[in-house]
């Protein structure tokens, strides 16, 4: 297994495979790593050399009750591309990594990063106001951060189906696939999961986007029922430099099936023009 060290002493957890330019994958909230597996293998068969970490607090990473904020998240990842001297550079995150991965792109690349795609972000920002009235109540926020308090085993299992789409009639999602989302979930400590829903709800990544200057695939799905498309993509791209608006009709926030296949086309597609 490995593993960096931070300034702060916590250890970070990475896997790699392949050989060629980086593509580093950033998961979304309460996941792992594991969450890029398939992507891990398809990127390195296409080849590259694809990498994917575990956020501090998350999977196999060190359990932390401090640091649990999304510019320490950007540092641990400055600090685990610079340890492994990552070069022309692609950053992929889904969720909450959406925004891990903007953040680092617009305050600490310098000049490592050529592109990043985001999957369902967070960006601009999550919660509602009188200036993002698509966003997600603070109430639904609390009621997560009571979820993972009180009895985070059981909420897991319930927030499979809508991560998933599973509550949609007609959807084929496996039972395995929301296992597994539970499974990964059980790994991030309390202290961190409950953090984190601050971090991926209120930080502001308004002047992050604004301040990239590399190519940004934006792709969402239209029925994502965590973070809602308008909210999101639809506000991401009108901030962006050179950004690409992809919508995946029927979609949902988690990535699975069709969707992934998709995606994964597409970034890759991305990647080589």
């Amino acid at each position: 297994m490995s593993y960096i060290t931070t300034t702060d002493g916590t250890e970070i957890y990475y896997t790699e495979h392949g050989e060629g330019q980086p593509v580093l994958f950033s998961h979304g909230w309460p996941l792992s790593s594991d969450a890029w597996q398939k992507e891990l293998k398809v990127f390195a068969d296409a080849g590259y050399r694809a990498i994917a970490h575990d956020r501090r607090g998350h999977g196999r990473s060190s359990k932390t009750y401090t640091g649990n904020d999304m510019d320490t998240y950007a540092s641990d990842l400055a600090q685990l591309v610079e340890a492994l001297d990552l070069r022309d550079l692609v950053v992929v995150g889904h969720s909450t990594g959406g925004g891990e991965v903007v953040r680092y792109a617009a305050q600490h690349a310098a000049g490592r990063v050529v592109k990043v795609v985001t999957a369902g972000a967070v960006p601009p920002i999550m919660l509602k106001s009188e200036t993002n009235p698509y966003g997600t109540p603070i109430e639904a926020l609390n009621d997560i951060r009571d979820g993972v308090l009180n009895d985070r085993s059981q909420f897991y299992k319930d927030l499979a189906e809508p991560f998933f789409g599973a509550n949609r009639p007609g959807a084929n999602v496996s039972q395995g696939a929301k296992d597994d989302f539970w499974r990964q979930g059980m790994l991030v400590n309390l202290a961190a999961a409950y953090d984190c829903v601050k971090a991926f709800s209120e930080t502001d990544f308004t002047e992050d986007l604004k301040a990239l200057t590399v190519p940004i695939m934006i792709a969402h799905g239209d029925d994502d029922q965590i973070v809602p498309i308008k909210a999101a993509a639809e506000k991401t791209i009108d901030l962006v430099k050179d950004g690409r608006l992809v919508t995946y009709p029927g979609a949902p926030h988690g990535i699975f099936g069709a969707y992934q296949k998709s995606l994964t086309a597409d970034i890759l597609a991305f990647i080589a023009e």
